[in-house]
Parts: structure tokens; sequence; C-alpha cells
């Protein structure tokens, strides 16, 4: 079979099944299980690079391989996920597609950008910060927005689909974003940790 299967890219493997589980989910009109797989998959990328990182001697293939593998998954699990989300919240208006088509547009944009930069450096010298709001931000924003369903009642399809429109505008921009230390990776998993909490605590108040 073709590619790599050893423990750098299992990560990988499980975020983007988590992704299409899902993708699944917000079909059935399951967003509160969609936003767990959401989170997730957030979570698997987090770590899926450190882990990469443990095994020595990796071979320019593997390296490439694990770059283009993240990337692909980033786009299914960060980018067409949280637009079905919406989609399965209650963004049907015409005049709202567009926002469900464009954020993963900027995220495919965001990443093809991003992949062209991994192979023209030198992989050297580690990479201290991004141009462009990270895709996997999806993780910790839209689970945010998730909380507020129930009190935005009508409201909530057009918040949501600007939050689309704004997020996506930020993977595409110019800004630069300082790569997260440890400290800040812990940080984003309490952040996640409280945001599950929330989810919970209100679960009866926000199912669809």
């Amino acid at each position: 079979m073709i590619g790599f299967y050893d423990y750098t890219v299992i990560l990988t493997y499980l975020g983007f099944a988590s992704g299409m589980v899902g993708i699944y989910l917000s079909i059935m009109g399951h967003s509160f299980g969609a936003i767990i797989c959401l989170m997730f998959s957030g979570l698997c990328d987090m770590f899926d690079g450190k882990v990469a990182r443990t095994k020595q001697r990796r071979t320019i293939e593997e390296r490439q391989f694990g770059i283009q593998l993240d990337s692909l998954s980033d786009l299914v699990c960060f980018g067409v996920l949280p637009s079905l989300i919406g989609y399965s919240l209650g963004i049907k208006h015409t005049y709202l597609v567009p926002l469900v088509i464009f954020f993963p547009l900027a995220a495919l944009i965001r990443l093809a950008y991003f992949n062209v930069l991994e192979i023209l450096r030198n992989s050297s010298k580690p990479v201290k910060e991004y141009t462009g709001l990270p895709v996997t931000s999806s993780a910790l924003i839209f689970p945010f927005i998730y909380i507020f369903k129930r009190f935005l009642n009508s409201y909530f399809p057009l918040v949501y689909g600007l939050v689309l429109l704004l997020v996506g505008i930020l993977f595409i921009s110019k800004i630069k974003i300082k790569k997260p230390n440890i400290k800040v990776m812990i940080l984003f998993i309490i952040i996640g940790v409280i945001e599950l909490l929330l989810i919970l605590t209100v679960r009866n108040l926000i199912l669809p």
C-alpha cells in the first residue's frame, strides 16, 4: 500500500476520521455530536506534529507526506466541517449560502499557501510565526459560538454566518500570529475543556 502508517500519522488519521464523523452527523442534523467531533479533531491536530517530530531520521518523503496529510485533513476538519455544522444549525437562506462556500474556500487557500511556504523554506529553521489565522482555530471558535444558539434564537444563523465570513477573511489575511508554545497550547486545552463543560451544561437547551 502507498503512504505511511507508523505512529507519526496516527493522530492525523484519527483527527480526519473524527472530522468525517462530524460531517456525517451534520448532514443527519446532529449538530451537538458534530461540534464534539470538531473539538476532538482540534485536539488531535494540536499534537500530531509534535508526535511526528519525535521520530529520528525522518526521510524527506515522510516529512513531506506528513505536511500534505495534515493540510488535507485540516481542510476537511476545520474548513468543510464548520460550514456543514452551520448548515445543520439553520444557515439555509439563499443570502447566507455564499458564506458557507467562502469559508472552506478561504481555508483551502490558506492551507495551500502554507504548504508552498513549507516547501520553499529552510527546514532547519523552525517556524516562529504564521501568516494568516491558522485554520485549526475553528476548533475553539465555533464551539464557543454554538454555546449561544439558544440565546440568539432566530438570529443565530446570521451570527454564525458572519463568524464564518470574519474567520474566513482572517484565514487569508496577512496578519502575523506567533506560533504557540507549550504554555499557550495548554491554555487552549483549558479553554476547550471550559467550552465543552459549558456545552454539556446547556445541552438540553441548545440541542436542535
